[in-house]
């Protein structure tokens, strides 16, 4: 398994997240659009204090209630925070610091207080949640690794945990699917009421004849106004319109007291100058996207107070528009920074996909370069999910690339461990038969051709490829155990022999040394007799220690060819001796001559002829490793040659006596 798929957030926080963001950004910019639209036809007018002051103010002055104010600064303040980045779940509480079953308590205590508007930290809670159930999942798969497990047979246990918060997190989609429901069926009801309190407005400020009779119904309207709780967006800027129009229409037709205008205008300074001093305490709050969310709360709050003096009343909304400057200014700053971070990611990320697709899967032979491979391939993982996140329009598609290069390394390398697996399962195959084959050999251990085909399962053996390390170790001990016990039981069937091959040794050395008392002197009917009983005994003599073998063979040969070398040529120039006395007997006989010359010639052909039958029977034995017999077949050709040699020599007599007679 792919240890991506195991630890890759899941697609529900990410949705809930970015619906609890897109929520806070569409009040904000309702909220703000609203208030500037509002601006186009209204000072700040919502306390009936102010209106009447901007009333006195038009009776006095001769002028329309509606001019050029603040107002309009803060409806392009509005504007300018309209439009907002999503932003991170963020939560009062600290969840990452929980266990899973203090977070499902936390989870259960929001689900059954009904607290529909606690969507926030409901994603707070599934966001740690899942956070800490892949860091298990990833430390489980890092153990089952080491353990020595492929990574790719890892799959993580169910965890009930996770049951019972599903079950939690749908509860509350549910309930609040049904709250969200009935809050809009109240917007609807409340926008009928605020209809209705319009209407009766605009039917106060058309009664011009008892408007001043009217005044404290007419407040009253603008409290249950105030009162009535949210509409539906879509009417929210149209019903604010109608009854800013009515509240205008009324004050242009009303005359009250200076008095009592400017105590209203002192009351309204008082209230947006401790918002001024809020907003500037908001410019040093270290979270920027706090500090925004707060100056939302203040804006909506000046929006809601009655105009000041107008003399002051520039000044007073440069003071809270300069601190809401620097508050937009520090959000503004941390969304580009932000922004050019994760462009920063982008490059990191698409940096390891390459990283991964440039990985040569057709160089990895071996077991161990796979798993350094693979080690390597999870480190880059493992910094892939560390990187944050990359600009939304390529996060996704650089997530499927990097994924695909990840599942093509995992299913090669699953390819090539099942292909290794059914290689270690044929090799086993081989060598178990190897081994049975050695052990079937122990009850001919004596046998050469039993030790000769030994030598041959060991050559075969080192001929078969590899196996699992634990089961190569078993069938090794095995083969080696076999070889050993023949090798044992050889030892022990010729120890025996060596301590017998050691006395012929001795019997030997002993036979050589009585040939060598014979001396080349004496005569050879005399000792003739002698040498056969020696050759007899030495025949006779069974079989030598193996390295001492040529030794005392070769030893053997040179005194046997020194004895009868020394009789043969003494014998020899005996027979050429005679040979010339007969030939000087047949001086002048030529037919005899021709008839022993004739018998000398046959006599050759015949010796010939004999050296090439032993000449085949040698080659016959050379094929086959005659050993001493192909010796003694080399030593009678030399002698046959010898005497072809002698012949020769009488012949040559016998022509050069025939020659001498016809001269």
């Amino acid at each position: 398994m792919n240890e991506l798929d195991k630890l890759s957030p899941g697609a529900d926080d990410l949705n809930l997240e970015v619906a609890a963001e897109t929520a806070a950004m569409s009040t904000a910019a309702t909220s703000a659009t609203g208030n500037a639209e509002c601006d186009n036809t209204c000072v700040e007018t919502t306390s009936p204090s102010a209106d009447i002051a901007e009333a006195a103010d038009a009776a006095e002055a001769d002028e329309c209630a509606v001019e050029s104010s603040p107002a309009e600064d803060l409806a392009k303040v509005a504007d300018e925070i309209t439009e907002k980045p999503e932003e991170n779940v963020v939560s009062e509480k600290n969840y990452h610091s929980m266990s899973k079953q203090e977070m499902i308590e936390a989870l259960r205590e929001i689900v059954s207080s009904g607290d529909m508007e606690a969507h926030k930290e409901v994603a707070a809670v599934k966001q740690a949640f899942y956070s800490l159930l892949n860091k298990e999942a990833m430390n489980a798969a890092k153990a089952f690794v080491e353990e020595g497990n492929p990574a790719d047979q890892f799959s993580a246990p169910v965890d009930e945990d996770e049951v019972k918060i599903k079950a939690l997190l749908a509860e509350f989609r549910e309930k609040r699917s049904a709250y969200l429901e009935e809050k809009e069926e109240e917007r609807k009801k409340n926008l009928e009421e605020k209809s209705r309190i319009v209407a009766e407005l605009k039917a106060i400020a058309e009664d011009i004849d008892n408007i001043n009779l009217h005044f404290p119904k007419f407040q009253q309207l603008q409290q249950d106004f105030k009162a009535v709780g949210e509409v539906p967006a879509g009417s929210e800027n149209e019903i604010w319109r109608s009854y800013q129009s009515s509240v205008e229409q009324f004050y242009d037709r009303l005359k009250m007291n200076k008095e009592l205008r400017d105590l209203d205008f002192k009351k309204n300074l008082e209230i947006k100058q401790l918002l001024v001093e809020k907003a500037r305490q908001l410019t040093t709050l270290p979270d920027p996207i706090e500090a925004f969310r707060k100056l939302q709360d203040l804006h909506d709050q000046w929006r809601e107070i009655g105009p000041v003096a107008k003399e002051v009343r520039e000044d007073i909304w440069n003071e809270f528009k300069e601190a809401s400057a620097m508050i937009n200014k520090r959000h503004q700053d941390y969304f580009q920074s932000r922004k050019a971070e994760e462009t920063d990611n982008e490059i990191a990320k698409t940096a390891l996909c390459e990283k991964v697709e440039a990985v040569d899967l057709a160089a990895l032979k071996t077991f161990a370069e796979w798993d350094a491979k693979t080690k390597e391939i999870l480190e880059i993982q493992k910094a892939y999910k560390e990187i944050g996140f990359a600009p939304r329009k390529s996060n996704g598609v650089l997530f499927s690339r990097f994924r695909k290069a990840c599942d093509a390394f995992f299913t090669t390398k699953a390819e090539y461990f099942k292909k290794t697996k059914d290689e270690f399962r044929d090799n086993l195959a081989k060598k178990e038969a190897l081994c049975e084959k050695a052990e079937a050999l122990l009850p001919r251990a004596e046998e050469k051709e039993a030790y000769d085909e030994l030598q041959e399962l060991q050559k075969e053996w080192r001929t078969v490829g590899v196996v699992r390390r634990k089961q190569g170790d078993e069938v090794w001990k095995r083969f080696c155990a076999a070889i050993d016990a023949f090798h044992d039981a050889r030892k022990k069937h010729f120890g025996a022999q060596r301590s017998a091959e050691n006395e012929n040794l001795k019997a030997k050395q002993a036979i050589i040394a009585r040939l060598k008392a014979i001396s080349t002197d004496a005569e050879r009917k005399d000792v003739i007799e002698s040498i056969r009983q020696l050759q007899n005994e030495w025949q006779q003599t069974g079989f030598v220690p193996f390295k001492h073998k040529d030794a005392v063979n070769a030893e053997y040969r040179a005194e046997l060819s020194r004895l009868f070398g020394a009789f043969d040529l003494r014998e020899s120039r005996q027979r050429m001796r005679r040979f010339e006395g007969e030939l000087k007997k047949m001086d002048g006989d030529e037919s005899r001559i021709s008839r022993e010359r004739e018998r000398l010639v046959r006599a050759i052909e015949s010796r010939q002829s004999e050296i090439k039958t032993i000449e085949n029977n040698l080659g016959f034995f050379k094929f086959s490793s005659g050993g001493n017999m192909v010796k003694e077949y080399e030593r009678k050709i030399a002698k046959i040659k010898e005497d072809i040699a002698q012949i020769q020599d009488k012949i040559n007599l016998l022509d050069a006596q025939e020659k001498q007679s016809n001269q």
